[in-house]
């Protein structure tokens, strides 16, 4: 995959100042999810500087920003009902049952947000299996500098985005619901092993 860099914002930020970071994010557009821009223009910034989610840069050779991901770590619990007997031994290596609720309880990273940037880069645009690529090529190194081996996501009921998530390159299953009263919205949990 080298037609990109990805780049932590920090590192980013240290290189090329505050400025070119925020001008950078600031640009970015996700017409299809609101979200996801407003994560970009006002909340990256000030996660990855109080480490709440770590932000990565996607970007092109000549420094334009093709997408991004923001990454953190958060624990969850699974059903064990809903995993296959195979599916329930790879969770045993990493969470502990809980026999009274059912449920393991598993340290997870989080892919908290991932978008192609819609900023007439038509020429250069990112794939979503491109991007998710580059995501667990970070996540690979995460998980050998510090363990850990489950990968989850949160994602709106939406067909096509649920499509590519369960049936994609990189393929996740699906393991709860989360309902936001704020936003009025019913998020779909998925999680996948390394």
């Amino acid at each position: 995959m080298d037609r990109f860099n990805v780049v932590n914002l920090l590192d980013f930020i240290d290189v090329e100042g505050l400025e070119s970071a925020s001008k950078l994010l600031s640009d970015f557009s996700c017409p299809l999810n609101k979200e996801i821009e407003n994560f970009a223009h006002k909340n990256a910034l000030e996660f990855a500087n109080r480490k709440i989610s770590m932000t990565y840069l996607v970007l092109t050779e000549s420094g334009d920003m093709v997408g991004f991901f923001s990454l953190t770590h958060k624990a969850i619990q699974v059903k064990r009902d809903i995993l296959s007997s195979t599916s329930r031994r790879r969770m045993e290596r990493y969470a502990n049952l809980d026999e009274s609720t059912g449920c393991y309880t598993v340290s997870a990273f989080l892919i908290a947000q991932l978008s192609k940037n819609f900023t007439s880069f038509n020429n250069l645009q990112i794939t979503g299996d491109e991007l998710m690529e580059l995501i667990f090529d970070v996540l690979g190194d995460l998980q050998r500098r510090i363990g850990g081996g489950v990968t989850f996501l949160e994602c709106e009921e939406k067909p096509q985005l649920l499509k590519f998530y369960r049936h994609g390159k990189f393929s996740f299953m699906d393991f709860a619901t989360r309902y936001s009263e704020r936003e009025n919205t019913k998020y779909i949990q998925l999680l996948r092993f390394f």
